[in-house]
């Protein structure tokens, strides 16, 4: 199992970047596929991207071309890269970990970050 610690929110307007962090204490931190989620207020939990092992990486649609999601298997972290935010950005953004397969299915990652706020303003 691993534990996961998420940094790196704030309150920024939009058009600007932010870059999350989320660290992993444990083992075999290459062996999990790791996901960003989001959780809008009175909105359902909804996917954001993963990234494979090996670094291959996959987005939600509103995300694409603006966000990007690496992940560093030395450091045991990962990172999210948001450029040109909008206002629609703005939730909670969670980190998770799934063993092996991938998923963009909340229900399918039993291991959860505390949550970083992103408010994004107009």
């Amino acid at each position: 199992q691993v534990q996961l610690v998420e940094s790196g929110g704030g309150l920024v307007q939009a058009g600007a970047s932010l870059r999350l962090s989320c660290a992993a204490s444990g083992r075999s931190f290459s062996d999990y596929v790791m996901a960003w989620f989001r959780q809008a207020p009175g909105k359902e939990r909804e996917f954001v991207a993963h990234i494979l092992r090996g670094g291959f990486g996959t987005y939600a649609d509103p995300v694409k071309g603006r966000f990007t999601i690496s992940r560093d298997n030395a450091k045991n972290t990962v990172y999210l890269q948001m450029n040109s935010l909008k206002p629609e950005d703005t939730a909670v953004y969670y980190c998770a970990a799934r063993r092996f397969l991938p998923s963009i299915r909340p229900d399918d990652y039993a291991t959860w970050g505390q949550g970083t706020q992103v408010t994004v303003s107009s």
